[in-house]
């Protein structure tokens, strides 16, 4: 991500926060700057060998919290499948987790398909079944790894 659209995020990040009542902290800032500034999603110890570079002795309970309060406020989310973070596309409104996940280049795309989220409503009204959080990964190869692959003879 440009360092342009990367500090727009932050700002509306921060005024999201400050409508919500709630502190977007230094290290809370910290840990969110780095989780958006990389195309890959980043697992908590990758956070905090990260911070390490700017912040003295962070420790792992700090970036758990932050990444909590990160996951509660909707300005990031957990990759179940692979254990990592990814920042939050659309953080101005509630709704379930949909990533397309390329196992080429780890790239992670969020998408947000209505058609989907009903579906998945749907499924939980016809079941009894509540999701706590309803994450919906499909894994496979981004486009333009797939340009990239050799044609097959």
């Amino acid at each position: 991500m440009n360092r342009k659209k990367l500090e727009e995020l932050m700002r509306r990040a921060e005024d999201l926060c400050r409508e919500r009542g709630v502190r977007l902290t230094p290290q809370r800032r910290a840990v969110l700057e780095l989780v958006c500034a990389t195309r890959k999603p980043l697992s908590a110890y990758e956070i905090l060998d990260l911070l390490r570079e700017r912040t003295r002795n962070p420790a792992p309970p700090t970036v758990y919290r932050a990444l909590d309060f990160l996951q509660s406020q909707g300005l990031v989310h957990k990759l179940e499948s692979l254990h990592a973070f990814v920042g939050c596309a659309h953080p101005e409104h509630d709704h379930s987790g949909q990533f397309l996940i390329c196992s080429d280049c780890g790239g992670v795309s969020e998408i947000e398909n209505e058609a989907i989220e009903k579906s998945l409503q749907s499924a939980e009204q016809a079941t009894g079944f509540r999701t706590d959080r309803p994450v919906v990964e499909l894994l496979g190869t981004c486009a333009e790894c797939f340009r990239q692959r050799p044609a097959s003879s």
